[in-house]
């Protein structure tokens, strides 16, 4: 430099490098933190979800049913889960609810639900497929001094929630 020149010199040049490498590693890992926390956050509240899901409507379709049956149909394709039927007191529709797994990757599986319905004469007048949770990891369902326990798992990425559920049955007259 010549001299009444103004500038940085070698040393302030590296410490300005320094600072400023400091503050974006930090911020960087900062970016990383608030990231992966709304990767498990949004991991949990599916798995909440999944979970919720499945047990309201097993446990509104239970309370409905007169007939509870836990049992695989090995005549079927499908991995029964609950079969729940009841008929109708005023038209005597008799309605069918199967509740079935289906596999997904990673060793999990889709909850469905099947509704079919039967008038009087026996002729199919509905026969409806829904699907009521993903990403199941485990699910039980058994009857305990006349109360059917509902235990549901689902993980979906690296999150797992687990509920366990009462069901009452309605009393048949």
């Amino acid at each position: 430099m010549k001299q009444g020149e103004k500038g940085l010199t070698l040393i302030e040049l590296a410490v300005t490098v320094a600072i400023v490498a400091l503050i974006a590693a930090g911020a960087n890992m900062s970016v990383f933190q608030v990231l992966k926390g709304t990767e498990r956050s949004n991991d949990h509240m599916t798995a909440v979800n999944q979970v919720q899901n499945a047990g309201y409507r097993i446990s509104n379709d239970t309370q409905t049913a007169q007939s509870v049956d836990t049992i695989n149909d090995p005549e079927t394709p499908e991995d029964e889960f609950i079969t729940l039927q009841w008929t109708n007191w005023e038209n005597g529709d008799v309605h069918k609810i199967v509740y079935t797994f289906h596999d997904m990757a990673g060793g999990l599986k889709k909850l469905k639900r099947r509704h079919v319905i039967h008038d009087a004469g026996g002729v199919e007048t509905g026969n409806a497929m829904t699907l009521v949770a993903e990403y199941i990891s485990a699910a039980s369902f058994s009857e305990q001094d006349s109360t059917w326990k509902l235990t549901v798992q689902a993980q979906p990425g690296i999150a797992t929630e687990t509920r366990e559920y009462e069901v009452k049955p309605r009393v048949n007259m």
